[in-house]
C-alpha cells in the first residue's frame, strides 16, 4: 500500500504539470501553391534563414514577419498564432508547422500551413496587406442540421460583432471572440481573427466571405480557414477567454536565458517517497499562490477604476483599463492644430450644432476630421472624458471612427477618421451628383446605415439611441460604405431600459419620430422611425419636406403614403434610376419597409434587427403598413405646417452628449 501512494500522487502530479505546460497544437490543414524551388537553390537557402528567424521571434501578439532574398528569389513569410493562446504554445506551434510545409508542400515556393494555434504562409511574392481567400479550407463536423437557419440566424448578432471588433483591432491585433445564446439551451461560441497588416476593410471583407458560408455548412462546429482570415465557432467553448483578457497587443522583449541548475545528485532509493511528496507539494503550493495573486491584482484594478473616472463612467468585466485608453488616445493640442493649419478656413468641411469640422493632416500623413467643441458647449473635463471613452469603444464598419481627442484649458477637440466622400444629402438631394448612386450602391447605403444601428442598439457592449439620425449624419468613404456620424446627442442606455423621457429635445424636425418630437419620449424605435425616413429619401431623392416661398407644399411621408395608397408606389422611385434598372421589385420592397419603420405608434415599428433581416431576404412577408405619423392632409393649414417648421427644424441644445445613466 506504501508504494501505490506515492505512484498516485506522481500521476497527479504530472497531469498538473502536463496542464501548465505548452501543450501540442492540433494541425489543421495546408495550401501548397504557386511555382517550384529545387534543392540547394537561392530560394531554398532564402527560405532557412527567413524560417530560422521567425523560429527565433519573440512577440506577445503572436505576429512575426520576415524577408530575405531579391526577386526571382526573394522570400516573404510571416506566422500569426491565434490571439487566445500563450506565447509557449504559440513558438511551439512556429516549429511545428514549419515541418508540416516540408512534409506536405515539398519545394513549393507558395504554402500556407493551418494548426489550430497558429498559421504559416511564405511566398516569393508579396503577402503582406493582400487579402486572400482563395484556396479556403473548412473543417466542419457533419451535423446536418434540420434547424440551420435558426442557428444561424441566432448566431448572426454574434458574427457581425466579432467581424468589426476584429477589423477594428490596430496595427499589431486583429483578434475577436465572444459568445451568444443559441436556440434551445446551447451557447454560440465564436472567434475571428486577421492577419493584422490589413487595413480594416480588408480585415472586415475577408471575414465576410467567411461568414457567408456558413449557412452551407449546416454544423455545429465549423472552422474556416483563409490565408488572409480565420473564422471558428462551435456549441462548446474552444478559446481561451483568460489569455485573451490579459495579453495586451504590444511587442514583448525578448526573456532572458534561465540559469543553469547544477544536476542533482542521484536519488536514493529510500527516499523516493519523500522527494515525490516534496515535488507535489511545492509544485500545488506554487499554482496556488500564483491564482491568489492574480485574482487579487485583478480585484485591485477593477477597484481602482471606477472612482478615477466618475459616478458616470461606464465599466465592464473584462475590458482594459479606460484610464490607459484614455491616454493612449490623447493628442497635444498643439499637434492637431499644426494637422489643421491652425483651423484654417481653407480645411474647415463644415458646421454641426455641437462645433465646426475641419480636415487635417498629421505628420504621417494620416488624414483625419476633427470637430472643434463650441465653448459654449458646457461640457466639464470629466464628462468630455467620459464621453470619449464611450465612443472609443464603438467598432463597427458602418460608425465613424474616433481616432483620438485633445481637452486643454476650454478647448475640446474630437478626432475621428477621414471620409472621403462627404454626406450622403450632398449626393442624393445633388441633382447631377446622386447619378453617381445607382441602385447596387444606394440598397448598400441602406442595408449598411441599417448594420450600423443594429450595432448600436443590440450588438454593441453599449445600449446606444442616436437621436439625429438623418442624411447630413451619414458619411460616404471611398468605396461609398456608409458611416454614421455625430453622436453629440447620442443616449446611452442600461441594457435593462426601453425607453426615457426628456425636457430636452434635439434632432431635426422631418427625421424625430412623433413620441419624441410630441412627448419627449425615446426609444430605438425613435432611430428606426428616422431610418424609415432616410430610406424614402434615398429612393426619391427628394428632401423629407418641400417649400415653395418657404411653405411645406406637400412632406415626402405624405406623399409616399399617397403613391403606396393608389398602388402608384414606383411614382416615389427617383427617375434617374427607372432607365436600365430591373431592381423595380426591390425598390418598391424598400420603400414598404420604410413606410413601416414611421409607423405613428411605436410599438408598430419593428425592430432594426426585423428591418436587416427583411432587407437581406425577399421571402419574408412584410406587414400592411398603415398611414404614417405626422401626415399631413390637402386641408391643412400651410401657415400652419410653416410655423411647425420653423419652430422645430434643426433643434439642439448645449446639453451633455452621450450622458450615462449607469
Amino acid at each position: 500500500m506504501a508504494r501505490i501512494i506515492p505512484k498516485s500522487i506522481f500521476f497527479f502530479c504530472f497531469n498538473l504539470l502536463t496542464l501548465i505546460s505548452p501543450s501540442k497544437s492540433r494541425f489543421l490543414d495546408t495550401l501548397c501553391d504557386g511555382g517550384n524551388y529545387t534543392a540547394n537553390s537561392t530560394y531554398e537557402t532564402n527560405l532557412e534563414s527567413v524560417v530560422s528567424s521567425l523560429a527565433s521571434a519573440t512577440s506577445n501578439n503572436g505576429f512575426f514577419n520576415r524577408s530575405a532574398g531579391q526577386l526571382p528569389d526573394a522570400v516573404n513569410a510571416f506566422v500569426l498564432c491565434r490571439g487566445d493562446v500563450e506565447p509557449d504554445t504559440c513558438r511551439v506551434c512556429v516549429n511545428d508547422s514549419f515541418g508540416m510545409a516540408k512534409r506536405y508542400c515539398s519545394y513549393k515556393k507558395t504554402v500556407t500551413v493551418w494548426y489550430d494555434d497558429c498559421m504559416l504562409r511564405f511566398s516569393d511574392e508579396i503577402i503582406m496587406g493582400n487579402v486572400n481567400t482563395n484556396g479556403g479550407r473548412f473543417i466542419y463536423t457533419t451535423d446536418n442540421l434540420q434547424n440551420a437557419e435558426e442557428l444561424y440566424q441566432a448566431m448572426r448578432p454574434l458574427m457581425d460583432r466579432l467581424k468589426s471588433e476584429a477589423a477594428g483591432g490596430d496595427s499589431r491585433r486583429k483578434f475577436a471572440s465572444g459568445d451568444t445564446p443559441g436556440t434551445g439551451f446551447m451557447t454560440i461560441y465564436g472567434l475571428m481573427q486577421c492577419t493584422p497588416e490589413l487595413s480594416e476593410d480588408a480585415c472586415y471583407n475577408c471575414l465576410e466571405t467567411a461568414t457567408n458560408q456558413i449557412p452551407n455548412l449546416r454544423s455545429l462546429d465549423v472552422r474556416i480557414l483563409y490565408p488572409s482570415c480565420i473564422l471558428r465557432y462551435s456549441m462548446t467553448r474552444f478559446y481561451n477567454a483568460t489569455v485573451v483578457l490579459l495579453s495586451p497587443p504590444v511587442e514583448a522583449l525578448p526573456r532572458p536565458p534561465l540559469p543553469r541548475l547544477p544536476s542533482p545528485p542521484p536519488p536514493n532509493k529510500n527516499s523516493n517517497t519523500t522527494t515525490v511528496t516534496i515535488a507535489v507539494t511545492a509544485t500545488v503550493s506554487v499554482v496556488i499562490l500564483a491564482l491568489v495573486i492574480f485574482f487579487v491584482i485583478t480585484r485591485r484594478k477593477r477597484k481602482m477604476r471606477g472612482p478615477r473616472l466618475g459616478e458616470n463612467s461606464v465599466h465592464e468585466h473584462g475590458d482594459g483599463d479606460e484610464i490607459s485608453t484614455a491616454k493612449s488616445l490623447q493628442y497635444s493640442f498643439g499637434v492637431i492644430r499644426a494637422a489643421t493649419d491652425n483651423f484654417s478656413e481653407n480645411n474647415k468641411l463644415g458646421d454641426g450644432g455641437f462645433g465646426v469640422v475641419y480636415k487635417g493632416k498629421l505628420e504621417n500623413g494620416k488624414e483625419i476630421a476633427v470637430k472643434r467643441l463650441s465653448r459654449e458647449s458646457g461640457q466639464g473635463e470629466q464628462e468630455f472624458t467620459n464621453e470619449v471613452l464611450l465612443l472609443a469603444r464603438l467598432h463597427h464598419r458602418n460608425l465613424v471612427r474616433l481616432l483620438g481627442f485633445s481637452l486643454e484649458g476650454s478647448e475640446r477637440l474630437l478626432m475621428y477618421e477621414f471620409v472621403q466622400n462627404a454626406s450622403l444629402d450632398k449626393f442624393i438631394f445633388h441633382l447631377s451628383k446622386r447619378l453617381i448612386l445607382n441602385w447596387e450602391r444606394r440598397y448598400k447605403i441602406i442595408t449598411g446605415i441599417a448594420k450600423g444601428l443594429l450595432y448600436l442598439h443590440e450588438d454593441s457592449r453599449l445600449k446606444i439611441i442616436h437621436r439625429d439620425l438623418k442624411a447630413s449624419n451619414i458619411l460616404l468613404d471611398a468605396e461609398m460604405t456608409p458611416k454614421i456620424a455625430d453622436f453629440g446627442t447620442a443616449r446611452l442606455f442600461a441594457p435593462e431600459e426601453s425607453q426615457a423621457n426628456t425636457f430636452r429635445i434635439v434632432g431635426t424636425y422631418g427625421y424625430m419620430a412623433p413620441e419624441y418630437a410630441l412627448h419627449g419620449q425615446f426609444s430605438v424605435k425613435s432611430d428606426v422611425y428616422s431610418f424609415g425616413v432616410l430610406i424614402l429619401e434615398i429612393i426619391s431623392g427628394r428632401n423629407n419636406h418641400s417649400f415653395e416661398n418657404g411653405v411645406v407644399i406637400e412632406d415626402l411621408l405624405s406623399h409616399a403614403w399617397k403613391c403606396w395608397k393608389d398602388g402608384k408606389a414606383s411614382s416615389l422611385i427617383d427617375s434617374t434610376l427607372k432607365d436600365g434598372s430591373n431592381s423595380l421589385r426591390d425598390m418598391i420592397r424598400c420603400i414598404h419597409i420604410g413606410l413601416l419603420c414611421v409607423q405613428e405608434e411605436a410599438s408598430d415599428r419593428p425592430t432594426m434587427a426585423s428591418v436587416v433581416l427583411m432587407l437581406g431576404s425577399s421571402s419574408i412577408t412584410l406587414a400592411t403598413p398603415s398611414e404614417p405619423a405626422f401626415f399631413m392632409h390637402t386641408s391643412t393649414n400651410p401657415n400652419l405646417q410653416k410655423s411647425l417648421f420653423k419652430d422645430y427644424t434643426s433643434i439642439t441644445t448645449n446639453s451633455n452628449s452621450l450622458k450615462s445613466k449607469f
